[in-house]
């Protein structure tokens, strides 16, 4: 991916990435997005984009392996993340579902990962101290809790699922405040255009839309007009 792609994906919102990679395929079904509402701590900041630094959470229960083992394990986890490709993000599965309590997205930590030069995090976990994350590094979460509760690294690197989505380590992908996707390797280089064509396209209802004297009359010839062109 190269400087300029990456400034347009992190211009444009995550509904148009999905339709995009739908006009550089050629036909509707992509599907590797994720379902349900999520939180994002800084809507304002717009679109995460990186390669996925992967890893498994837990904090309902205290850990069951050695202080040394998780100790340890802990330290590989940001191991992980403060290498590999950039720009990237941190993907993090939170193992309790929908009954996640403990927020490992907090000051301290989203800190730690932007100081790593990672560029936001998405989890279906917890995040927390909402007001004193820093700039420049967007939480996309599952829920906002006050507890970090028993939270320990149970895996790292391997293959996650969050909000029905499942991500490897190293995959890129685009998130805001209206979910995330997967951008499949193989429509990487006509993404560009893509975004170009469908933005384009868009135009051709939106204008007509907002000029004055819109009617019936009217939308139907964009319509018209926006069905060919995008075909």
């Amino acid at each position: 991916m190269d400087d300029t792609l990456l400034a347009l994906l992190r211009s444009v919102d995550t509904p148009t990435v999905c339709n995009a990679i739908e006009v550089a395929q050629g036909k509707r079904g992509f599907d590797r997005f994720t379902r349900g509402t999520v939180q994002c701590s800084a809507p304002q900041e717009g679109a995460i984009v990186g390669y996925a630094r992967t890893a498994q959470i837990s904090a309902v229960a205290p850990p069951t392996e050695a202080p040394e083992v998780i100790r340890a394990r802990r330290m590989d986890y940001y191991r992980h993340m403060a290498s590999g490709p950039r720009p990237a993000l941190a993907v993090i599965e939170d193992l309790d579902g929908a009954d996640a309590v403990g927020a490992f997205w907090g000051e301290i930590n989203t800190t730690v990962h932007k100081g790593f030069g990672l560029s936001g995090a998405l989890t279906n976990g917890v995040m927390r101290d909402l007001g004193d994350l820093p700039e420049g590094f967007p939480v996309i979460a599952g829920s906002v809790g006050p507890s970090h509760a028993f939270v320990h690294v149970r895996s790292i690197a391997a293959p996650v699922n969050l909000f029905g989505m499942t991500v490897a380590d190293g995959d890129l992908v685009h998130a805001d405040r209206h979910g995330a996707l997967v951008i499949p390797p193989e429509v990487i280089p006509a993404l560009t255009t893509a975004i170009g064509k469908l933005l384009d396209t868009e135009k051709i209802v939106l204008n007509a839309a907002r000029a004055e004297g819109f009617d019936f009359d009217a939308f139907e010839v964009a319509w018209t007009a926006f069905e060919k062109a995008r075909t």
